[in-house]
């Protein structure tokens, strides 16, 4: 496909995206910014899956932007394993230039970081980049985290232990799941104790998000 025909279907899909996940003009423009040096930065570096290029706006941005009607009052957020900026990035665009607000990426990988850094200053976005293990972010971080996130990261097992920390402390943990929630949710379930609610996704009829608000292991775990 021309560059022509491709520039017509993100504008599509954005279209569809926005649709579903309404922004102010100015979140808009940091978006656009965003998708632009992600795009300029997946010529070089597999960021996201190449299958998912052409529907980037519905498949990542609205995917992640959703999230943010379930902690509408958030203000501090930390996404573990941020990778390609997602969710972080376009929850960030959205609380640019809202007091004390401040979305965490976090993210172990080198090459990542340095574009999450470089997304982050092209777009104004109102996050900071932590090049360090999720676990060691938890552990270290002073400030009080009210949402904790993670897409694409880990099974939920493996993802509520990178989340204790927070969620000890009172963070909310929303992460985004595909059709395997349930049977990640049952392995779970041998080692922790979850009070944990789905909601389904507005961007993917096989979608769930994992409301997380308490959680601790099990004794016989």
């Amino acid at each position: 496909m021309n560059k022509k025909g491709e520039g017509a279907d993100l504008a599509a899909d954005k279209k569809r995206a926005l649709a579903l996940t309404p922004v102010s003009r100015e979140t808009e423009k940091r978006l656009d910014a965003f998708v632009a040096i992600l795009l300029e930065w997946q010529r070089r570096q597999n960021l996201i899956a190449a299958s998912t290029v052409p529907k980037i706006w519905t498949r990542h941005v609205a995917d992640s932007l959703q999230l943010l009607k379930l902690a509408p009052q958030a203000k501090t957020w930390a996404d573990l394993g941020a990778g390609a900026g997602f969710p972080g990035i376009p929850i960030a665009c959205v609380l640019a230039g809202k007091p004390g607000t401040m979305v965490h990426l976090i993210e172990s990988n080198g090459k990542k970081a340095a574009f999450l850094r470089a997304a982050v200053a092209a777009t104004g976005a109102a996050a900071t980049v932590h090049h360090m293990r999720a676990e060691d972010f938890g552990e270290s971080c002073a400030e009080r985290i009210e949402v904790v996130t993670a897409r694409a990261l880990a099974p939920l097992k493996e993802l509520f232990a990178q989340a204790l920390p927070f969620i000890r402390r009172g963070a909310v943990g929303l992460f985004p799941k595909g059709q395997d929630v349930e049977a990640e949710l049952t392995e779970a379930a041998k080692y922790w104790s979850i009070d944990a609610a789905k909601q389904r996704s507005v961007t993917a009829p096989e979608g769930q998000i994992v409301v997380l608000r308490g959680l601790s292991k099990r004794k016989s775990a």
